[in-house]
């Protein structure tokens, strides 16, 4: 549904791959400030902080693609997030990177940000200026955005980057058709316990889980259908 969003805006980003926004992140940003009950610097800034974690992600896709050869289509860039599309079908084996770079990406984002809050503790010994103290409370926050983002995708639910992944390595020690199945089945697992999660995400801590991994495609996965 997102992925057939409205396109408000469109660039050319690193590497030279077109970028596009869609119009459900501007809705995505409003929802942001809207919980964080009006617009403000800090709202703002983690609505950008949380734009470009997403963004980083999908170009770590690209360069995935571009590494081995994989032409790429375009970044598209929307309230449910995003996604890097190619322009020619991959192979097996140049998957596995292009979808393992998204999950890694963010992976190095949490490790360098918090080693560079980590730096600024001396610093914040030596001064009593506002802003330092602010830059080091937004390195935690992208670090802390980037390692969430690691964990939600790893995941092993379609169509997140977990799903995939875990249907590639099935796909090294099982028959196509079992890798399928099992792949389907673990996701079929996981989508009917995600939501009481969300409940319980809800009740104790006052989070919203916006994306629920369908139990049907995982069902016609599980039966060997495709999904």
């Amino acid at each position: 549904m997102l992925r057939d969003d409205n396109v408000i805006f469109r660039f050319v980003g690193p590497m030279g791959v077109p970028v596009e926004i869609g119009q459900s992140l501007g809705l995505l940003i409003a929802l942001i400030v809207l919980l964080s009950q009006g617009i403000s610097v800090g709202s703002l800034i983690f609505a950008a902080l949380l734009v470009t974690t997403i963004f980083l992600h999908e170009l770590g896709h690209a360069w995935g693609c571009k590494v081995q050869g994989v032409p790429v289509r375009r970044i598209m860039l929307h309230g449910g997030g995003g996604f890097c599309e190619h322009a020619r079908s991959a192979g097996p084996r140049e998957e596995e990177l292009i979808v393992a770079m998204g999950p890694l990406v963010n992976l190095a984002l949490w490790a360098i940000a918090s080693l560079a809050q980590w730096m600024m503790q001396d610093m914040l010994q030596a001064t009593t200026a506002p802003i330092f103290f602010q830059i080091y409370g937004y390195l935690g926050l992208f670090a802390l955005l980037n390692l969430a983002f690691f964990i939600f995708n790893m995941i092993p639910v379609q169509p997140l980057d977990g799903g995939k992944l875990c249907h590639l390595f099935f796909l090294r020690v099982l028959a196509p058709g079992a890798a399928h199945r099992l792949t389907g089945l673990i996701g079929l697992v996981l989508s009917i316990l995600w939501i009481p999660a969300a409940v319980l995400a809800w009740m104790s801590m006052g989070w919203i889980l916006f994306f629920i991994p369908s139990i049907r495609a995982h069902y016609r996965m599980a039966r060997g259908e495709l999904a």
